[in-house]
């Protein structure tokens, strides 16, 4: 698998315009946080280093071609003094297959605080790498993410709410140390937020085997942090129907610290007589 910082760096061909790289992939399509974060950086590329990133909003319009390199068209919405905004437009073969808008915000403002404290949960050296309980198919398909830490917290080990109708709680890090800029966190963390959060929908639905794939993907970052150290995961999916699965997660350091939220809609499609290897390359 190729190294996030080589995932993440995209290539000026022309003002705003940047290509990002195509890597050996087992799936199907190109994974979803692959062209979020790629976008993220090339947006990130046409902002001065006085603004961070407060949030973003995409659309993943088509299937993405994993061989194929994607193209990032920016445009500049909007530059103000204290924010700043980018939309920006994914492209192979001619057509858009991702859009996102994002936010960013100037590092001076200042203001009063608060936030949720963070869910209970074994610490991660408790529990599973989440490598070492698959099986060799599954170990196929996941080792496109060897380079993430993942360790779930198994059910009889997490204190929920019945108020939920699903819950999941995930801790992960990138296993390698990263470069001390936050830009390489901050698009790691985009890349990573795609990981695992659809798998809390089907939580209260073990046996159901429903066609998924990320429809949109929303996030807000509120504080900083290192993406090379632990992050919980905290999910919930309040709302599954109609082929659609709503899904929400709070990541929190270890220090209990929130330090982003996020929101996707995907599909959860049943019905319909998939391949057993949906998920898989039939070519390799």
């Amino acid at each position: 698998m190729a190294a996030i910082e080589d995932i993440l760096q995209v290539e000026q061909i022309e003002t705003d315009i940047y290509r990002g790289g195509a890597f050996p992939s087992h799936l199907q399509r190109t994974f979803g946080g692959q062209v979020a974060g790629q976008s993220l950086m090339s947006a990130t590329r046409t902002v001065s280093d006085e603004f961070d990133v407060h949030s973003l909003h995409g659309y993943f319009l088509r299937p993405g071609d994993p061989d194929r390199p994607a193209v990032f068209l920016v445009d500049r919405i909007r530059d103000g003094r204290s924010f700043v905004t980018r939309r920006v437009t994914g492209v192979q073969n001619g057509e858009a297959i991702f859009t996102m808008s994002a936010s960013f915000h100037v590092r001076t403002d200042e203001g009063y605080e608060h936030q949720d404290r963070m869910p209970p949960a074994p610490r991660p050296d408790e529990l599973t790498d989440r490598l070492d309980e698959l099986g060799d198919e599954e170990r196929a398909v996941f080792k496109e993410w060897r380079n993430f830490d993942l360790r779930i917290v198994p059910p009889e080990m997490m204190v929920t709410s019945s108020y939920f109708a699903a819950q999941q709680r995930v801790w992960f890090r990138y296993r390698h140390r990263l470069p001390d800029d936050t830009v390489f966190h901050v698009g790691t963390l985009a890349y990573m937020s795609d990981m695992t959060l659809l798998g809390s929908s089907r939580v209260p639905h073990p046996e159901s085997n429903p066609q998924v794939a990320s429809l949109d993907h929303a996030m807000w970052f509120m504080r900083p942090f290192r993406a090379d150290d632990w992050l919980l995961y905290d999910q919930t999916s309040p709302s599954a129907g109609a082929g659609r699965a709503l899904t929400q997660g709070r990541i929190f350091d270890i220090q209990g610290r929130l330090v982003a939220a996020v929101t996707q809609e995907g599909l959860a499609r049943t019905g319909r007589v998939m391949p057993a290897d949906q998920h898989a390359r039939t070519d390799r």
